[in-house]
Parts: C-alpha cells; structure tokens; sequence
C-alpha cells in the first residue's frame, strides 16, 4: 500500500491518499461501529484520521466525542505511532463562538490530547477564523505549542484568503511555524472559490491540500437526482442545492466515466480530485464497509485524458 501514501510538503508525515473524516464518530456511529470502521480502514492502508475539538457539537452542544472515540480506540488499537491525526481548533460550539485565541487555543490542545490520549497531535487545523485575535497572537501560540512537543504541524482550513496570506507574513516576519496544508471546500460542484482564491496561495507557498465535502454532501454519489430522492437520507437536504443543470451535467459526467471503469460515481468523483494537482487526499466519512472500499477505489483507478477532460467540461 505504500505507493498510496503521499508526503505531505515541508513536513515528514505520510499520509493515505483516503483522509478518513471523523465527524461521523459519536454521531452516526457508535463506539462500537467506529471501532469496526477503523480497524477495516487501517486494514485498507489508510493511516490518516481527521476530526475536530467540537466534533460532533450539533450533538451534544459541546462536542469532544470523535476524539474521545478516536483516543479509545488508539489506546485500546496501541497504534498510536502508525496513524497520523489531525485535529483543529477554533469552531463554535453552544458554549462558546469562534475563538481562535492564546487562552482558547491552550485550553482546547490539552483538552483535545487528554481525549485522544496522546502527547502530540501530528496536524493541528485554525478551523474557523474568529476574524478577531491578530494572526500573531495565534501563529505565536502555535509556535510554543509546537516547541513544547504538543504539536507538530499546523495547518488552515477555513480562512479568508487574506487571512491566510497574511499568516505566512507574520511567520516569515517573526521566524514561527508555517502552515503546511489547506482544507477547503473542494469537489467537483464546487470549484470556484477554491481555484481563483486559493489556488494562487496554495501554489505560492507549496501547501498540500485536504478538500472536505469531497463528495458535496452526498450529491456526487448519484443517489439524489430529483426533489424526490432528498428523503433518501439525513443528508439529502445538502445535496438539494446543486439540483440544477450544472450539477446534473456533472452527474451525467460521472455516469460515463463511471460506466467506462467498471465502478461508482463516487469513487471517479475522488479520483477526480486526486488527479488535481496539489491534492493529497479527499476527507471523505463512511459508516459502512462497502462505503468504505467505494472510497479506497478512487485510489486506484487512473483517469484518462478523455476521462478528465468530459468531468471538468462538465464542472467547469
């Protein structure tokens, strides 16, 4: 399976080209489910688990339960030093909004490693911005944290681009950790905002990239083609947004290319965005075992220039 990792820049993590989505945890599955999901995800290659301090907050208020599940499972698994997990900081919770603070950030890594029953966190995300605290009070933090040995790289996920060119300012300036990844909302329904004001930076200053909502909530599976199939699941009404002709022209796109290599919609979805430059792995959720090798198919099926060419005419 080693030729299905990939490094992430300016760092020497390895990582599966499958970034295993952990806001399912506590949420659409139990302990127990997760437990089984992981196992059969490392059993596949995959070593790379991303959740968030707050996952699953819409649960409970508060969140904490998908690293408390993750860190069960390290400690019950003793694998810590064969996965890589990345986690964040700064989203809202019923207790408390976006805050991307010193005393936040200290507080929420020695909550998140307590839960993950670790010393370190490998990836370490400013998830939302607060839009408030000077970048250099976060980046200064980050530092210290990475120093200490708590953490050891940072990334970025949903920042403004100006917020984000300004974070590298303030580390050259003062000599801190850079941000070495983007997580942005990326897929083939939702290109726009990724390519003209992310791409630029992301190429500027070498960043790998992990685009959640890989599968745009569902949509690119196939599974939701009319108002009718919205019911289908607890997720339909996300994928109701892009019941338009682009999305359904993307659709049709994913039906042939889909037909041509003998597999699903989504699994060429995921091979398209592995095939974009810059992408290290699509954060994609599965709460079963058949969904789970509908995804690690995406890494092994090689598109074609015709193939690209019909889903980005399609996407465009």
């Amino acid at each position: 399976m080693a030729n299905n990792r990939i490094k992430i820049n300016n760092t020497d993590l390895e990582v599966s080209r499958i970034n295993f989505g952990g806001n399912v945890f506590g949420w659409t599955l139990d302990e127990e489910k997760s437990f089984e999901i992981l196992d059969a995800f490392v059993q596949r290659g995959g070593n790379f688990i991303d959740t968030a301090d707050t996952y699953p907050w819409w649960v409970n208020g508060t969140g904490g339960l998908s690293e408390t599940v993750i860190g069960n499972w390290l400690k019950s698994r003793g694998n810590r030093n064969n996965v890589i997990i990345a986690t964040k900081v700064g989203s809202e919770t019923q207790e408390h909004g976006y805050d991307i603070s010193r005393k936040h950030i200290l507080k929420s890594v020695d909550e998140s490693l307590q839960r993950l029953q670790t010393d370190h966190i490998d990836l370490f995300y400013t998830h939302f911005d607060d839009k408030v605290t000077p970048v250099e009070e976060t980046l200064s933090t980050y530092d210290e944290l990475i120093k200490a040995g708590k953490l050891r790289y940072i990334a970025a996920s949903n920042l403004s681009p100006e917020r984000l060119a300004e974070s590298f300012e303030v580390s050259e300036k003062n000599g801190f950790a850079k941000y070495v990844a983007l997580q942005p909302h990326y897929n083939l329904v939702e290109r726009k905002g990724y390519e003209n004001d992310y791409l630029p930076l992301v190429e500027k200053h070498g960043l790998t990239v992990f685009p959640y909502w890989a599968l745009a909530a569902g949509f690119l599976t196939g599974k939701y083609r009319s108002e009718a199939d919205l019911g289908k699941s607890v997720r339909g009404d996300g994928a109701k947004q892009y019941l338009n002709e682009k999305g359904l022209a993307v659709l049709s796109a994913l039906d042939k290319v889909s037909e041509k290599h003998s597999t699903s919609q989504a699994t060429i979805a995921l091979a398209w965005l592995l095939a974009q430059p810059n992408i290290g792995a699509p954060i994609v959720s599965a709460t079963s075992i058949a969904q789970l090798d509908t995804l690690f198919a995406a890494t092994k099926v090689k598109l074609d220039a015709e193939d690209l060419a019909l889903l980005d005419g399609a996407s465009k």
